[in-house]
Order: C-alpha cells, then sequence, then structure tokens
C-alpha cells in the first residue's frame, strides 16, 4: 500500500483537515464584507446549495448583509419568497440590486411557497432565491438542499434564531444580530473548525439611516418620512 500524500486533503477537493477552512467545492459569491469573506469556505456565500440566516427577528441588518452578493448575480432575477414585508425599492436601487431583477412570491398556504421554492430552484432561472420561513420541517428542508445541489442558485432561507439548536443540511448556518453600527454574527456550522468567537460586521448604511430624520422619534400620527416606512423590507 502506498504511503499517503503529504497533504492528505489534495486527494480529494471534498476533504480537509479539522483545523482549516474546506475549499470551496462549487462556485462561491463574495460577501463583500471582508471580515465575513475570510471566515467561510471558498471567500463567500455558497452556490448550489442551502445557507441558513438565523436572525432575532426580520430586519436585523440581513438584507444589508445579502445586497452586496445579489447585486453580483443580478444578471438572472432575485427571487424573494414570503418576504415579511413589502421590499422596499429606493433601498435596494440605492444598494445596487436593479430593480427589474427583483421577484416577489407570497403563498397562502406554507406548503405552496416550499413547492414554488423547490421549482426555482430546480430550474435554475435565478441568480439568488432568498426565501423567509418560520416553520420549516426537516424533510422540507432536505428537499430544498437536494434541489440546490442541481443549480447554480446563490440559495439563502432566512429562519428564527431559534432555530439555532436544530438540525440541518445546510451547509453554512450563521446566527444574525443587530449590533452598533452593523451586525453581530456567529458561526453556527461551516465546513471548518469551529469559531467560538462572534463576528462584528459593519454594515453599509441604508438611506433611511443616512436621513437626517432618522433618529427623530415620531408620533403614530406623524407622517412618514418617504423610503422610511417601517412595514417595507429595508434593506
Amino acid at each position: 500500500m502506498s504511503a499517503l500524500p503529504k497533504n492528505v486533503e489534495e486527494i480529494h477537493p471534498a476533504l480537509w483537515r479539522g483545523s482549516q477552512l474546506a475549499r470551496a467545492h462549487g462556485q462561491t459569491v463574495d460577501t463583500g464584507y471582508a471580515v465575513l469573506s475570510a471566515e467561510l469556505p471558498g471567500g463567500g456565500w455558497p452556490v448550489g446549495t442551502l445557507t441558513e440566516l438565523l436572525v432575532q427577528q426580520p430586519g436585523v441588518g440581513e438584507i444589508r448583509l445579502l445586497c452586496p452578493a445579489l447585486a453580483a448575480v443580478s444578471k438572472r432575477p432575485i427571487a424573494f419568497v414570503q418576504p415579511p414585508h413589502i421590499p422596499n425599492a429606493p433601498a435596494f436601487a440605492y444598494l445596487g440590486v436593479p430593480l427589474d431583477k427583483l421577484l416577489q412570491l407570497r403563498a397562502a398556504k406554507m406548503a405552496d411557497a416550499l413547492w414554488s421554492a423547490e421549482q426555482i430552484l430546480k430550474t435554475g432561472s435565478c441568480g439568488a432565491l432568498v426565501f423567509w420561513q418560520q416553520h420549516a420541517r426537516p424533510e422540507s428542508l432536505r428537499r430544498l438542499h437536494l434541489a440546490a445541489q442541481s443549480s447554480e442558485t446563490l440559495f439563502l432561507m432566512v429562519r428564527p434564531l431559534a432555530c439555532a439548536p436544530d438540525s440541518s443540511p445546510a451547509t453554512l448556518r450563521l446566527a444574525v444580530r443587530p449590533a452598533g453600527s452593523g451586525i453581530a454574527v456567529d458561526i453556527i456550522k461551516r465546513k471548518g473548525p469551529i469559531r467560538a468567537e462572534r463576528l462584528s460586521v459593519t454594515l453599509q448604511p441604508s438611506p433611511i439611516l443616512m436621513s437626517p430624520h432618522a433618529r427623530v422619534r415620531r408620533h403614530p400620527s406623524t407622517a412618514v418620512v418617504a423610503g422610511s416606512v417601517p412595514s417595507t423590507l429595508v434593506a
């Protein structure tokens, strides 16, 4: 029997040492945030697999976190399935995501939303799919993960932070919380060593945060400044 090579990880692209980040088995998309990209296998969001963002609540900064990658894959449509609020068009335009590439899909039943997401992945018609889901069964996650593997789609599911202890087929799982001028990110799962330290990611300001009216306390009856409607999905 021949001796193992000095660098055993060179035997196959899917092999890596427990002390190092895995090499990207497929394509990745730069996150646009160097401090985060440096901690992800391949240096970015993986394509053709399931990635989970586990958020404390919708709107903590997950959209601004994703916008650089969404802009990078926007040659094809970008699908939002079951977004918690109406996408804020001026904010997405400001952050470089073409409005004519955004698709919004809302389904009355969870089964219909899951079916729609699976079909988007199977057809490979979109550059990115962001799917908000509160209660996804393990078998549903596995189906979506399998469908994603046959595509070249950047696929991210936004789920509650309470799902962090649950098992998941996702290749990458990040817990996202609001913090200061950006977000705090805990890497729950990745192909590589465990990272116990929390990452601090400074986000690109949104038009709302740059507004001189952003920090003015308003009475509920006060007219809302354009672009700062709280019921919209603000980047």
